[in-house]
């Protein structure tokens, strides 16, 4: 045996104050170590196994307390408290002692009436090796209790992020650390060095266990939470899929590239195999072999032959439908009759606009009740209260300069000029006041307050104000103005100094758990209403958690969220509203040295609903410059004298109120059935309409004012006429457009469904009015026109006689003279054919390259201060949104297996649930989950003594409450999960529990007792889980695309933990783990958004082509070039969103799908066009329908569009001016330019052949012009007779 320095105990320091255990010193004896039997051998067995020791057995048992006290600390690894207690050991028992301790300090102890020399003071020596060994077990061990590291109660003033193995040992033997009950210098000696060391000192350089190693005595190896090394090696995250790339390039580049070599060679190799069939044809016309007249395809006049009417189909005879039917329509009908049975009709559905819904709740606006993430939070708001309502300021005070502070507990300390006590002040007076609002609510007939709509966790049911939950930094002083000035003198390692908030706040934002500080404040660090405030819901704008450098302080009221048909909604937009007025005044106020941003729960919607508001007069005003537009254009003039007679303002003023019947009919009879509207369809769905029934206007005006009266015509009789040769047309375009948006009504956004159920009845609408009222009104306008009556006045009349000549206006001659040919020269076709093509195909590129998303602040008018927040919310803010990790029911948590599936305390799964998301920090998640679980384990450890149970009396067997002192209450010493959860959450047990962060967590699972076992003596009931929730924060997040990964990778991580929870005996197979948090329900649509794009444009090109079909008599030429020419606007359209800086999302969705319905507009009247021309070559049937249709179609669709459009650019909106400026105006002039300049030439190359003598021809086209000369003969034939 060795030696011993001192031996036995001597009695109580004398030179130590008051300390949590008795501070017993050690008898000064230089001795050979004892030889242990019996008993004693036994206590030594417990604590240290050895044969020799140089402690006695009341040392031993000293040693078991302080050991214990330890223990409850650092339980959750035992390797620590293995560490931690074999040094303890070591220096106190060890047979070796004199080797590793020199006694430096002794004084005399009178004990027992015994005076002896006992020793106060001593050095330890030991190896670097073994202190840094032991320093690495413990220093990641959590204290759940805390939310810290346990390191850092035990570290002194230096906590958990500067301590080091010096200043650890430096605390364990400072003999003011109330602990320790003597004086220990501990020399931490590194390996090898003899060099200073007294004379005979053997540095103790034991083994000392990793944490994730087991120990001696069988505890399990320390959690992965608590022990670096106890993690299992985790593959790297994946890193982002890289682009695709060929040939070492963009890969979508590299395709675009090779699809425009493809098309450019095609569109070569076709231009060369006609000019070697026209070549040919020159040489077989010079040997007599030629065709002759009426067999040329492309080039040479044709004589045609006469057509018997039983040579044309069924099918070709639609490609004139409604000639036969609308003259005669509208010669036998009454024009005000027709107005009346028109007008009935559009009244009755006008009615249901009183019962409209308009949808302003984004919930409900974009996300649809059967989606993933609406589901889920259902799920979460049925079992647990929905996401509270937050309202929130973020206060800089730029320019203020810092100052350092020289803590006593924590050293030297840098503080940031806003983290000053006058501004900590006034901020607590900000907050009081906000606090103390009052207000009279006609909901509740009564004055309310903060306290009626607070979150109040702890006291939900009848809160006070001090209940309600409010985050700030006054609130770790409670809100208490005297503890913020509290201050006190203190001793620490022999020095004394004043402590003050400073040191309070330190020590909170690590300790935010915390219900007492580590000074003589003795102040708790738990807010007033009884929560943690976790220092990211204080401070903002502080790098690697130097709290005291933040550049921000953060104040945040929590409310109640209720449903919007609760009363207590509207009460609590009443007091967000005045939290808005104070905190709007607070910022006018010269004297506030604070720079901030705010937001309350209801400034999203409020300011949306301003600028929708301020932007109505510049939809109006976009309407007016339409509708003069309109008014002007129609009127043909003829001479200065007439332009009264000629104008047609009132037949313009009709154009504007059949568009507007049509889409109030429409709102009304959706309003009927219970469809809701939104303010999209109010923006959005007349603009549509006014698009298409213009064009329609146009076409059908222009027709008439072109069209000369033939010589015994009633009017009725020529308006009908003109009528039924664009009455076709019309319908080609209205069908194929109503068709279209019926179809986009299948999208599962509810925005868009609701949008294309409105667009497709309005467009169907305004198409059977216009077939009605509007030729009623043209009627009518005839009449006068003739009469030679001046508009407005028509009481009025003018001299001046119309002249009996069609009148073409500007437009048609300018087209047909100088457009057309210009366009279709054989030069400017191949230049137009081969600038479209790169045009697509770079299209296709940049396509590929669009942004997905929304960001929220394109949702704020550029003047909102909610735009400020946002940039303030990303600046200062070092967490993203908190989001949870619910459990639905078929989990069985009250057996062994189940619970290590969820904690992460020692012998937990190491793929648990909360570890895998703890492993998940490393990427996306920025603070691991909060667990129950792990909770209910601390809760039941015995050495927190919560969970005991009466032994003796009434109650036995019984919970007893922490606060209750009867020495009948046990400890229990076994964990007997199934028995006594039900005491952690019972109700009635709930209030007597003392304020604990078990009463905050709680709140996280559902438990219902419904499973009775019945085979047992007693009967037991065991708790069913139906719901419970584990918290955790994302990392910040900025914009749609970080939210939307974010979505993605909860996702994928949920549904990776739920694969491992099912493989738990006893796990129902349709147990379920999903994320859930607030903004998950509108960033969902932009996982699926792109294919659900496809899917809605697609349905809507398909009844573009096949209704052109149809209408065209078969025509699949023409119905596929039509097909085409609207997939380029398109596909063009979205490659200018990419470069112009527009997002795809759910609003640029609907107005893709409407660009296929202005599309159609643009190209198929032209398609008809062309399909219903005589001329012989391909060539001058599409100058012929460029020039008449054109001009019609850009007076029409074009220049109706571009003003209104024009117009929008002065919205203050930024989603007006992007989504509706900007994109509606790339529409447009996309669809000028395809439908005016693309399409004339794709028709001249490709469009359908008009030759009489095969098969490829439309028969009915030939007996209508055939019938038509036959007419116009016979009436020349008759006025030469007369």
């Amino acid at each position: 045996p060795g030696y011993c320095a001192f031996y036995e105990e001597c009695g109580r320091n004398p030179s130590v104050g008051e300390t949590l255990i008795d501070p017993m010193v050690p008898c000064l004896n230089y001795s050979p170590a004892r030889a242990l039997q019996g008993l004693h051998y036994q206590r030594l067995k417990e604590v240290k196994k050895n044969t020799y020791a140089c402690c006695s057995r009341s040392q031993l048992d000293a040693l078991e307390d302080s050991l214990t006290m330890s223990k409850a600390v650092l339980i959750r690894c035992p390797s620590c408290a293995e560490n931690f207690a074999h040094l303890h050991c070591i220096n106190t028992c060890s047979p070796n002692q004199s080797q590793t301790v020199r006694v430096t300090k002794t004084m005399n102890v009178t004990h027992e009436g015994k005076v002896r020399e006992a020793v106060v003071a001593y050095q330890a020596f030991m190896s670097t090796t073994f202190a840094d060994a032991a320093f690495q077990s413990c220093k990641n061990v959590r204290i759940p209790a805390t939310g810290g590291f346990a390191i850092g109660t035990m570290c002194g003033r230096y906590g958990a992020k500067l301590c080091t193995p010096q200043r650890w040992y430096d605390f364990q033997g400072d003999s003011s650390n109330g602990l320790a009950p003597l004086d220990i210098d501990f020399r931490l000696i590194p390996e090898g060095v003899t060099e200073g060391l007294p004379k005979g000192v053997v540095p103790y350089n034991g083994k000392a266990l990793k944490c994730n190693e087991t120990t001696p005595s069988g505890g399990l190896v320390c959690s992965c939470q608590d022990c670096q090394q106890s993690c299992p090696v985790m593959p790297p995250p994946p890193l982002p899929a890289e682009p695709f790339r060929l040939m070492g390039t963009d890969g979508f580049l590299v395709i675009s590239i090779i699809l425009l070599c493809f098309f450019l060679f095609a569109f070569v190799l076709y231009l060369s195999v006609c000019c070697w069939m026209k070549i040919q044809e020159k040489k077989d016309e010079a040997k007599g072999k030629g065709r002759g007249k009426g067999k040329d395809q492309n080039g040479n006049n044709v004589t045609q032959q006469l057509i018997d009417p039983s040579e044309v189909t069924r099918i070709e005879k639609t490609m004139l439908f409604g000639h036969s039917r609308t003259d005669s329509f509208v010669y036998y009908s009454s024009l005000f009759k027709v107005l009346l049975l028109a007008a009935i009709p559009v009244l009755i559905l006008a009615i249901g606009l009183m019962h409209i819904e308009l949808t302003t709740d984004p919930v409900q606006l974009w996300s649809a009740p059967s989606s993933r993430a609406r589901r889920e939070k259902d799920f979460h708001d049925k079992y647990f209260d929905p996401f509270f309502r937050t309202n929130q300021l973020i206060l800089t005070a730029p320019g203020r300069t810092g100052h350092t502070y020289d803590s006593l507990l924590f050293g030297q300390q840098n503080f940031s000029g806003i983290i000053s006590k006058d501004l900590i002040i006034e901020l607590l007076e900000l907050q009081t006041r906000i606090q103390n609002i009052k207000f009279w609510s006609e909901d509740l007939n009564r004055n309310a307050s903060l306290k009626d709509v607070c979150f109040a966790p702890l006291n939900p049911s009848d809160p006070s104000l001090t209940d309600c939950a409010v985050n700030s930094l006054p609130q770790y002083f409670q809100n208490s103005l005297a503890n913020l000035n509290a201050k006190v003198n203190m001793t620490k390692l022999g020095q004394t100094k004043e402590v003050d908030w400073r040191d309070h706040f330190i020590y909170c934002v690590n300790s935010p758990l915390s219900f007492k500080d580590i000074t003589d404040l003795g102040l708790s660090c738990m807010a007033d209403y009884g929560a943690p405030v976790f220092p990211f819901l204080a401070v903002g704008g502080y790098d690697n958690e130097d709290y005291t450098n933040a550049e921000a302080l953060i104040l945040t009221f929590s409310l109640n969220n209720y449903d919007r048909r609760d009363a207590r909604f509207k009460v609590a937009l009443q007091w967000e509203n005045e939290f808005l007025k104070i905190v709007q005044e607070y910022q006018r106020d010269p004297n506030t040295n604070f720079t901030f941003a705010y937001m309350a729960e209801r400034s999203l919607e409020d300011e949306i609903n301003r600028t929708t508001a301020e932007d109505i007069p510049i939809f109006m005003i976009s309407y007016a410059v339409v509708f003069v537009y309109i008014a002007v254009a129609l009127g043909e003039y003829s001479s200065w004298k007439r332009i009264l007679v000629d104008s047609k303002f009132l037949v313009g003023l009709g154009g504007i109120l059949v568009v507007g019947w049509s889409v109030l009919a429409s709102m009304g009879f959706y309003a009927w059935i219970g469809i809701p509207s939104s303010l999209v369809i109010l923006q959005v769905v007349p603009f549509l309409v006014l698009a298409v029934g213009a064009d329609n206007i146009f076409i059908f005006v222009l027709e008439y004012q072109r069209d000369v009266r033939r010589p015994g015509e009633k009017r009725e009789e020529q308006i009908g006429r003109v009528l039924g040769n664009v009455a076709p047309s019309m319908l080609l375009c209205s069908v194929s457009e109503s068709v279209c948006f019926f179809l986009g009504g299948l999208s599962t956004m509810p925005a868009v469904k609701s949008f294309a159920l409105y667009a497709a009845l309005a467009v169907l609408m305004d198409f059977m009015l216009q077939m009605t009222a509007f030729v009623a009104l043209l009627s009518l306008d005839a009449r006068r026109q003739d009469n030679n009556r001046c508009e407005l006045v028509c009481c009025v009349t003018v001299s001046s006689q119309r002249p009996n000549k069609p009148n073409e206006g500007f437009l048609l001659p300018l087209m047909r003279k100088y457009y057309a040919p210009v366009l279709l020269h054989p030069v400017s076709r191949i230049v137009v054919m081969v600038v479209f093509i790169f045009m697509l195909c770079g299209s296709l590129f940049l396509m590929f390259h669009v942004t997905v998303g929304l960001d929220q602040e394109l949702a704020m008018p550029q003047d909102s201060y909610m735009l400020e927040y946002f940039k303030y919310l990303y600046k200062y803010f070092e967490v993203g949104v908190p989001t949870y990790f619910v459990t639905t029911k078929g989990f069985n948590f009250t057996t062994v297996e189940g619970m290590n599936g969820v904690c992460s305390s020692v012998g937990c799964d190491q793929f648990s649930l909360t570890q895998k998301i703890q492993y998940a920090t490393e990427s996306y998640l920025a603070i691991p989950a909060n667990s129950w679980v792990d909770d209910f384990i601390d809760w039941l450890n015995p050495g927190s003594k919560c969970c005991r149970l009466y032994t003796l009396g009434p109650n036995a067997g019984q919970f007893c409450p922490a606060d209750k002192c009867e020495y009948y209450c046990a400890v229990l010493r076994y964990i007997f999960l199934t028995l006594h959860l039900n005491f952690y959450s019972h109700n009635s047990l709930y209030e007597q529990k003392p304020q604990t962060t078990a009463n905050i967590v709680i709140k996280d699972v559902i438990i219902q007792e419904t499973l009775c076992v019945t085979e047992s003596e007693p009967t037991r009931c065991l708790p069913l889980f139906p719901a419970s929730r584990f918290m955790a924060y994302h990392t910040p997040l900025t914009n749609s695309k970080e939210f939307t990964a974010a979505l993605q990778k909860a996702r994928e991580l949920a549904h990776n933990i739920t694969i491992g929870m099912r493989k738990i005996p006893g796990t129902s197979p349709d147990f379920e783990v999903f994320p859930y948090t607030v903004t998950y329900v509108f960033y969902e649509q932009y996982l699926t958004i792109v294919p659900e794009g496809l899917f809605n444009i697609s349905l809507c090109l398909l009844p573009t082509f096949v209704v052109c079909c149809l209408l065209l008599g078969m025509d699949v030429i023409s119905g596929l070039l039509n097909l085409l020419t609207i997939v380029m606007i398109v596909v063009d359209t979205v490659g200018v969103m990419t470069l112009w800086g527009i997002d795809y999302n759910a609003v640029a969705l609907i107005n893709l799908v409407t660009a296929v319905g202005i599309s159609v507009e643009f190209v198929s009247h032209l398609t008809r066009s062309f399909a219903l021309s005589t001329k012989p070559t391909h060539v001058e049937r599409a100058m012929e329908a460029t020039a008449n249709m054109g001009s019609a179609v850009f007076a029409g669709v074009a220049m109706t569009n571009l003003p209104g459009i024009i117009v929008l650019a002065f919205a203050k909106a930024q989603l007006i001016q992007i989504f509706f400026f900007r994109l509606n105006l790339v529409i447009t002039l996309l669809g000028m330019a395809h439908g005016l300049i693309f399409l004339p030439v794709l028709l001249s190359y490709f469009g359908m052949c008009v030759c009489v003598f095969t098969a490829t021809h439309n028969c009915a086209i030939f007996l209508n012009k055939q019938r038509a000369d036959s007419w116009d003969k016979s009436q020349e034939h008759d006025c030469r007779d007369s």
